[in-house]
């Protein structure tokens, strides 16, 4: 550097048009390595680990930038110098590693005080239970706060008052008021005989605004879903559910893809979107768009955003009733004709508007799905959302269909969408769930623009 801190080296300009570029990357790659996430447990060999790979993939991914985008920003040939990112990954690995170390120190005292604890539920009354609690208690570095226990049955709830000084409040039912209440974040299992669809249920139940993690003891392991990690809570090992399928690079690559199809999406139909909206606006009185609660990934619920296709007062009871047969009735749910079935629909349904038939003809009510999918709540592609009443009628085999977030298209609505049973509809999606490919994803995405232009939505 010269004598001034904002002059830079001359041999070292050129590098200059990439540093916000890097940035970027660098920022990604550490966030995707959980390197800005400080709740929970945590142990400085996993920090350690995570840096490393943070900061390594972050110098290749820089790298390769420069390599391949330089000719467009430079008018002259860039020397790409082995010296400057062995240097660059060094420095950027000891800045990174230096202050996740002063960040846990701090934590640890701060929470050694009590604060920034984490509150928690311990359900179960055995022996796990009593250890589960007696480590938190004795160990405030791990960042729980045990609230109250709560037992799987009301006769030992009545029975015990307290556990380990933690006093027991109640039965794994009353999980979701509870936890809205005392404002519970982490859910510590263990119960053995906790069946999974109840903690499915709670999760469910809990709502949109009250996001639980669920952890069970090891002992549980045999009875769980796939969606497990096996991680540390002091000297405990924990495993937590409901992780999404998608690991590492996949994840971050399918995201990658919903961000920018969203964004993008968004952008390019944006004078089509302002269109729909005045036709809305101009037809009918109420709202242009519509909020449906919709259940997502591992059971959360969400808002999804739509065009609202139907007169304000509409109710859902021809609907509910409908989705009763569909699912549990299939033999008598058809409303179109052999030739031409119609499933999950009704026909002719008298609650649309004019303009509401039309958008919904061409799938033209979902495009503020897309909201949806840059918030993260949902995705370009997969199973559609149900929503919660549907979900009240599914067998425990359905509920595959949640283990990765809901899509604004999928395989269903690109192999025959509603003239397929309801059955057929969920085959489809456990399909797509176990061969995900990002191929795959951009493949659906395809064959939807066909599927839409000839308005196979029709009912």
């Amino acid at each position: 550097m010269a004598s001034t801190f904002w002059q830079v080296e001359p041999s070292f300009t050129p590098y200059v048009p990439f540093l916000p570029t890097l940035l970027l990357v660098r920022i990604l790659t550490l966030r995707h390595y959980g390197l800005y996430r400080l709740r929970g447990a945590f142990r400085y060999s996993d920090d350690l680990l995570g840096a490393f790979k943070g900061v390594s993939l972050g110098c290749i991914y820089g790298f390769v930038t420069l390599l391949f985008f330089h000719r467009g920003i430079l008018d002259q040939p860039l020397f790409l110098s082995r010296v400057v990112f062995v240097c660059d990954w060094a420095i950027m690995l000891l800045l990174v590693v230096a202050s996740r170390v002063l960040l846990r120190q701090a934590q640890s005292w701060v929470r050694s005080a009590g604060y920034g604890l984490i509150p928690a539920f311990v359900v179960g009354v055995g022996e796990e239970a009593r250890v589960c609690i007696a480590e938190i208690n004795e160990s405030p570095r791990l960042g729980y706060k045990v609230l109250g226990v709560l037992t799987t049955d009301e006769r030992t709830a009545d029975v015990l008052d307290t556990i380990e000084d933690v006093p027991v409040i109640g039965t794994f039912d009353d999980l979701p008021e509870l936890a809205r209440a005392l404002g519970i974040k982490e859910v510590l299992i263990t119960d053995a005989q906790l069946h999974p669809r109840r903690i499915f249920n709670a999760m469910m139940n809990a709502g949109r605004k009250h996001h639980l993690n669920f952890r069970v003891v090891p002992s549980l392991f045999n009875c769980l879903p796939e969606k497990t990690q096996i991680e540390q809570l002091g000297s405990l090992p924990m495993i937590q559910l409901f992780r999404d399928p998608l690991s590492g690079v996949n994840r971050f690559l399918k995201r990658a893809l919903d961000v920018v199809g969203a964004g993008l999406g968004l952008i390019v139909l944006s004078p089509l979107l302002a269109l729909i909206a005045i036709a809305i606006r101009r037809e009918s009185p109420g709202p242009i768009f519509y909020r449906q609660e919709r259940v997502g990934m591992d059971g959360r619920t969400f808002q999804m955003l739509k065009f609202r296709s139907m007169y304000a007062d509409a109710t859902d009871e021809i609907h509910r009733r409908l989705m009763v047969e569909t699912i549990k009735y299939p033999a008598h749910a058809n409303r179109g004709t052999r030739g031409k079935p119609l499933y999950g629909k009704v026909f002719n349904d008298p609650r649309l508007t004019k303009v509401g038939k039309w958008i919904r003809r061409y799938s033209l009510d979902e495009l503020p799905n897309l909201w949806n999918v840059l918030k993260g709540e949902m995705s370009l592609v997969g199973p559609r959302p149900p929503i919660p009443y549907e979900v009240a009628e599914y067998q425990d085999w359905h509920r595959a269909r949640f283990n990765v977030r809901g899509g604004v298209t999928g395989l269903w609505q690109v192999s025959g969408r509603n003239r397929l049973t309801f059955e057929q509809m969920v085959r489809l999606d456990i399909y797509y769930i176990e061969n995900w490919s990002l191929w795959l994803d951009i493949k659906i995405l395809l064959r939807t623009i066909p599927v839409v232009l000839r308005g196979d939505n029709t009912y």
